[in-house]
């Protein structure tokens, strides 16, 4: 019974802000305000003949919370209705949401096609443990379009792609590489983590599967691992709830909880932060100088006017940008910061920064990241809610300390 929509409220009217308030509810008998918590591993039965229905699916009831818990399905029916999408499986965490994807769907002898800018942690479950499973992977620059059609074989069963992508904030056309799935019978998967349902939703674009890590701007302040997969029902109540239920990567009813109550201000907290990220990104671009700034909605940005048309006219909460000096340099300023926290974490409330090449994406070979644009000198700034001259301010002491300006 995991991500349907035990409330009985019909929210297809309302607005993305209200949905992330009111989609899901599913109160007790107390009537609480605040959703409950339902901290249970199992869950009793009226009968034996009831257990058995249960197992059998004729009744539709709690099973086990691996299987699913209410809490857990209050925060999937919430997410589903901000992505719009027709079903959610929460997990716990990104990684697990994306793992289930992968081996869910895929099979020996199955091809994907990835984008070459992805996460660190995502390339090595593709060049590690799929390819011990037999699947095999070709890594594309995902702006090519040419380059995905090029990549497609009679075994592909996968295009996947994150835009923005980590940490370099390349956008890629959606639409278009939906096209290219489509045509050859592949499913689109999209990590929609840097955008988030407030920015982007993918499934409207094309895409078939859209991956998160609820770690990020759901929770939005540094407290719990979650993720979730969505999608159409079939593909979720077959592909994905199958494999999760009998591998475990549940999400705890807990960490359901905060990440619920976190998509009630997500919206209010994307927007804000957004703001503020390209106020220091415009910041950034005229004491650095042109090339030096990565930010979807700076003009200078590569696929500035596609992120604009893609991402709801917003270029998210994440900047990059690139340091002389290399890997001391980036370390000067980062040891100079007095109010951002260096950590690899994102999307939260406090500003967070960190050197990709040494932490994210450490584990990716040199060859490999320079191929991504990621170098010793670039870093990747969170840009949260403190107020953005206090943010400004901070770069630009650390910069001075750093002794980065001419």
């Amino acid at each position: 019974m995991s991500g349907q929509d035990e409330s009985g409220t019909d929210g297809g009217q309302w607005h993305p802000r209200t949905r992330a308030v009111r989609s899901g509810l599913m109160r007790s008998p107390f009537q609480e305000t605040a959703e409950a918590i339902y901290l249970t591993s199992g869950y009793a039965y009226d009968s034996p003949d009831q257990a058995a229905a249960r197992f059998t699916g004729d009744d539709d009831g709690y099973i086990y919370s691996r299987y699913a818990n209410p809490t857990v399905a209050m925060f999937e029916q919430r997410l589903a209705a901000l992505e719009g999408a027709e079903a959610c499986f929460a997990t716990a965490s990104g990684m697990a949401a994306i793992f289930a994807t992968f081996a869910g769907a895929l099979s020996s002898g199955d091809h994907i096609v990835a984008a070459r800018q992805i996460f660190g942690s995502i390339n090595k479950v593709i060049t590690g443990h799929l390819s011990r499973f037999g699947i095999a992977h070709t890594f594309v620059d995902a702006a090519d379009l040419d380059a995905w059609r090029a990549a497609i074989t009679p075994r592909t069963k996968m295009l996947f792609l994150e835009t923005p992508a980590n940490p370099t904030l390349d956008v890629f056309d959606i639409a278009a590489i939906a096209d290219i799935a489509h045509e050859a019978g592949a499913l689109l998967v999209v990590d929609n983590v840097f955008a988030t349902p407030v920015l982007q939703k993918p499934l409207t674009l094309g895409a078939d599967v859209v991956v998160y890590s609820a770690t990020k701007h759901m929770d939005g302040q540094g407290r719990v691992l979650g993720g979730a997969v969505l999608g159409r029902r079939d593909f979720i109540d077959e592909t994905i709830q199958p494999f999760l239920r009998h591998t475990g990567a549940a999400l705890s009813p807990f960490n359901a909880w905060v990440l619920l109550k976190g998509l009630e201000t997500l919206e209010l907290r994307v927007l804000a932060m957004s703001d503020s990220a390209l106020k220091t990104a415009r910041f950034l671009e005229e004491k650095l100088g042109p090339g030096k700034v990565r930010y979807p909605g700076l003009e200078s940005h590569p696929q500035h006017a596609l992120a604009m048309r893609q991402m709801s006219g917003r270029g998210g909460t994440v900047v990059a940008f690139q340091l002389p000096g290399g890997r001391e340099g980036a370390f000067r300023f980062l040891g100079g910061l007095k109010l951002i926290d260096i950590s690899n974490n994102l999307g939260d409330a406090k500003s967070l920064i960190t050197h990709p090449a040494s932490t994210t994406h450490s584990a990716v070979s040199e060859e490999e990241r320079l191929k991504q644009g990621i170098t010793e000198g670039l870093v990747r700034l969170s840009v949260g809610l403190e107020h953005v001259l206090d943010i400004i301010g901070d770069i630009s002491g650390a910069l001075a300390l750093a002794g980065l300006l001419e």
